[in-house]
């Protein structure tokens, strides 16, 4: 099968990555490229591309900061939490940032950041419930659907097969949903691999994988602390605060690094 080709114009990118999750990014406010899912696919590509799990083009917004408009790697749209970090490194990188506060906008709508150094957290939007279905798992929206499914060894989870399973079932087929494997290590720490829609695959990390996956470990443990997610690419931190069946307050927090910088041209 033919790749589809078309022509794009030079502009500069960014490469970023939080705890593995990596992305490429740019500054949109003066391009305002309108990429179609072709041209997403392609400059994430990890062989003909970038490589990345998703884009990011920062633009401006007139009651924010800035807003983070974000693409997965297969042109698809959808909030993204580590993504939203590295926006707000990117943006501070630019001079958008005064002091060490900023809210911008995303798809899900108004967001807050905090700077602290080499790491930035995020508000995330306020969550109705934790639901548990009647498989046994549970069902969490932190800005992107999530399935979760509490496992005794997550080394010995097939993540992609298991996940594909799920996420491609008559249920979620249509729109899809992020699967998450979550091992408990103790009530405010536990390990995680997610499969992520859009991408389709497993991910190093995914910020609102990691946020579900706190909310659910609270739900279950109720112990009011601060959480600790390990992904494969690295930790991250979910501050929360539970009111009624639901919570408000979610912050998740950690690195935003900048990996490399060029410019972008793709001839077909």
């Amino acid at each position: 099968m033919l790749r589809e080709t078309f022509y794009l114009w030079d502009m500069e990118f960014y490469k970023y990555q939080g705890t593995g999750n990596d992305f490429v990014v740019i500054d949109n406010r003066e391009l305002n490229w309108v990429p179609t899912p072709a041209e997403v696919s392609a400059i994430c590509h990890r062989r003909f591309g970038v490589g990345g799990d998703g884009l990011i083009l920062l633009e401006g917004d007139e009651e924010t900061s800035f807003y983070m408009n974000y693409f997965n790697s297969d042109g698809t749209q959808s909030f993204c939490g580590n993504g939203s970090r590295v926006a707000v490194r990117f943006a501070q990188s630019l001079g958008l940032i005064e002091g060490n506060q900023v809210s911008f906008r995303a798809i899900d709508g108004f967001h807050e950041a905090v700077i602290d150094g080499d790491f930035i957290k995020v508000k995330m939007r306020d969550v109705e419930s934790v639901d548990k279905r009647s498989d046994g798992n549970f069902f969490v929206n932190t800005g992107s659907p999530h399935v979760l499914n509490v496992v005794p060894d997550i080394q010995a989870v097939d993540v992609r097969d298991m996940g594909r399973s799920i996420r491609y079932s008559p249920e979620f087929r249509e729109k899809g949903v992020n699967v998450n494997f979550i091992q408990w290590i103790d009530d405010n720490e536990a390990f995680i691999r997610t499969y992520e829609r859009g991408v389709e695959d497993e991910t190093f990390s995914c910020g609102t994988g990691v946020t579900a996956a706190a909310l659910v470990l609270h739900a279950i443990r109720g112990v009011d602390a601060p959480k600790i997610i390990r992904a494969v690419g690295g930790e991250l931190s979910v501050e929360l605060k539970r009111v009624g069946s639901g919570y408000q307050e979610v912050w998740l927090g950690g690195p935003a690094v900048l990996v490399f910088k060029g410019d972008y041209k793709h001839e077909g």
